[in-house]
């Protein structure tokens, strides 16, 4: 399945509107899961999401295959949208993204990293944060850091 790569088959380069999700998913310890994307800088797992799914689904499938944890109770923190969440990528496509953006502390498994879409994986002091997280995943972040610290 890959909904994305079959409209771009059918509309080239043109803005599509594209749904996904993003999880903020925290240790015991509060600290925060980022990876280090290969598109560019640190980010929160997640992703796009696929015909049949929820934005549910996309959440836990997304943080499953880019960190190899699995993710259960998730609570909604807010949808982002809107022009300032308009991309254009490398090779050219366009989007305007629709982000449902979660927060859980409800994990199991071990760490790995998806070396095809990330250097590393690793939990964060919220108060430490990279400087190169990008503007987007900053935007999901920084609206929270206050209620999840506390």
């Amino acid at each position: 399945m890959d909904y994305v790569k079959d409209l771009r088959r059918l509309v080239g380069h043109k803005p599509l509107i594209l749904t996904g999700s993003v999880v903020l998913v925290l240790n015991e310890e509060n600290e925060l899961l980022l990876q280090h994307r290969r598109d560019g800088g640190w980010g929160l797992p997640g992703g796009l999401m696929e015909l049949g799914e929820s934005l549910e689904d996309t959440a836990r499938r997304e943080v499953e295959e880019e960190t190899g944890l699995i993710i259960g109770d998730l609570e909604l923190l807010g949808v982002f949208s809107g022009p300032e969440y308009y991309f254009k990528v490398s090779n050219g496509d366009e989007l305007y993204s629709v982000t449902a953006v979660y927060v859980t502390k409800d994990v199991k498994g071990k760490l790995k990293v998806d070396q095809s879409e990330s250097y590393e994986v690793k939990y964060f002091n919220l108060d430490r944060l990279p400087e190169d997280v990008t503007e987007e995943y900053r935007s999901y972040i920084t609206p929270y850091i206050k209620d999840l610290v506390e």
